[in-house]
């Protein structure tokens, strides 16, 4: 395993990559931070990111990277955002402190009891500090799972080992203050040291907020636990009646038609509208009267009510029954005439009752019409006669 040679490469090496670091670090539980995102940060230079994961800071993996979890737990850890509370940490803490109690009391040196009693203070100090973290870590777990677990059993669950974690911290509170006022008060007796004396006290100061924590902790959780029992108990019922009413079994086999009508709660009221009319000079005067109305204007601008046109009344004179004769000249009947003569045509027509007024071109058009028409039964002479400057051929009947 190729690892830094020393603090200091360590540090230069996060420094100089602290951009890329730091936005994998905020994006951990997010997105999966691909490679060539990663290459935009560190100006395309692709042996940065190969240098990284040489010492172990990454992990690449089918062109994913994800910051190695040995880094990441440190910057939880060191920035108090982890979701992981480690106990063992705090027995580990207790442990040690038991042995090198022990080797304390058995070495006459007067170097080495120092060196094991600095270091009995160094693990009280870091006790205070872990058990302070671990319930602030506790109390922040249980809050994001009961508001954003969406299954009630994982829910329930998480919650229930979230509980007995509580409880180990408690007796590891219990066990510390245990050691502390009864287990070895005579290395208290003989070590006489005002700095450990300092760091006790203050231990237990941190103990007893810790405590007072964990039974606010115990509190929330039976509460969030009876909150998820009820839900449960009420979706349980829930589906009950749902199956009772698909299946239209709801009002023989249940009472909820007489536990209904003895309801009497608002909900079951019906919602009457108050409408609000706004005084005209709000309406006026009001900037943010003018602004809504511009608002509703726009929202409404395409609702133009068109009205329609209403033509005037029709007069007296157009309903009354016009009669228009007209009077038809009969080709035919004119033809059956003239055949019953010995008269020329033009002359016949010309002198013709059509029994409305017919002037001399019109007469000139009939004769030229009954002439097309009746052609065969017409005897057409090649002698002509001029009338009113007309030169027109005689004709008679056959």
């Amino acid at each position: 395993m190729n690892t830094f040679n020393d603090i200091k490469e360590l540090v230069t090496a996060l420094k100089r990559e602290e951009k890329l670091i730091s936005e994998m670090f905020s994006k951990r539980k997010s997105i999966d931070y691909r490679l060539s995102d990663a290459l935009e940060l560190v100006d395309y230079e692709e042996s940065r990111i190969n240098k990284l994961i040489e010492k172990s800071v990454i992990r690449e993996n089918g062109g994913l990277l994800e910051l190695d979890g040995q880094f990441s737990e440190f910057f939880e850890q060191v920035l108090y955002v982890s979701e992981e509370i480690n106990l063992s940490y705090i027995d580990d803490n207790i442990k040690t402190i038991k042995e090198h109690i022990l080797y304390f009391l058995n070495e006459p040196n007067e170097n080495r009891r120092y060196s094991y009693l600095r270091l009995i203070k160094k693990t009280f100090r870091n006790m205070g500090l872990v058990t302070l973290r671990s319930v602030v870590d506790l109390r922040r777990n249980i809050e994001n799972t009961f508001k954003n677990e969406s299954n009630y059993k994982n829910k329930q669950l998480k919650l229930e080992h979230l509980d007995e974690k509580r409880t180990i911290v408690t007796n590891l509170i219990q066990q510390t203050l245990t050691l502390i006022n009864e287990e070895e008060i005579t290395f208290f007796n003989r070590a006489l040291d005002e700095e450990l004396n300092r760091i006790i006290i203050e231990l237990k100061h941190q103990l007893g907020e810790c405590s007072h924590n964990l039974i606010e902790i115990e509190k929330q959780i039976i509460d969030f636990l009876n909150q998820i029992k009820q839900q449960g108990k009420f979706l349980e019922k829930l589906r009950k009646l749902k199956y009772l009413k698909d299946n239209f079994t709801i009002e023989a086999e249940t009472d909820i038609k007489q536990i209904v009508s003895n309801k009497n709660q608002v909900i079951f009221e019906a919602r009457t509208s108050q409408p609000l009319n706004l005084s005209i000079d709000f309406l006026r005067e009001s900037e943010k009267a003018f602004e809504a109305i511009k608002r509703i204007a726009k929202q409404h601008k395409d609702r133009l009510l068109f009205k329609p046109e209403i033509a005037d009344s029709i007069s007296n004179e157009y309903l009354e029954n016009n009669i228009e004769e007209e009077v038809m000249i009969n080709l035919e009947e004119v033809r059956n005439r003239f055949i019953a003569t010995s008269d020329n045509l033009f002359n016949f027509i010309l002198n013709y009752d059509f029994l409305k007024d017919v002037n001399f071109n019109e007469r000139v058009t009939i004769f030229c019409q009954i002439i097309s028409q009746y052609e065969q039964e017409l005897k057409i002479k090649d002698n002509f006669q001029i009338t009113n400057g007309i030169e027109y051929a005689m004709v008679f009947s056959k």
